[in-house]
């Protein structure tokens, strides 16, 4: 899913999209999951002159943390590697940035879950 606002453009798009697929595959190769979890990429945003890209990410089986140190501690290369691949003229600066919107969307579904369960003593018959 690449996020972008009503002014983006195709080539904006497409650009953000590529650059998720690519810096997937090359975390994939690089990072070990043992320490960093299992990193999934959810979403890239770009800047509208394509200098910045903020690159949202979920993990399994590691603290956000430990993902966020080992995204960081390698993102000159990634971007170095990306430049090599994409072959484009400006080659945005990568953020990681943890995306915690199905840690909050589950929350709210077991709130919704707990608040729906009927509870000890309730009944039907309250007439």
């Amino acid at each position: 899913m690449v996020r972008h606002n009503s002014k983006g453009s195709g080539r904006n798009v497409r650009l953000a999209e590529q650059i998720q697929k690519d810096i997937a595959i090359l975390i994939q190769r690089e990072i070990d999951i043992t320490t960093a979890g299992l990193i999934t990429l959810t979403n890239v945003e770009l800047s509208a002159d394509y200098a910045h890209a903020k690159v949202y990410f979920t993990v399994l089986g590691a603290e956000p943390e430990a993902a966020q140190k080992a995204l960081d501690d390698k993102a000159g290369w990634l971007h170095s590697q990306l430049f090599k691949m994409m072959h484009i003229h400006t080659v945005p600066t990568l953020r990681f940035i943890h995306d915690d919107h199905m840690i909050r969307g589950n929350k709210i579904r077991k709130l919704i879950e707990e608040a729906n369960r009927p509870q000890v003593g309730d009944t039907d018959d309250d007439n």
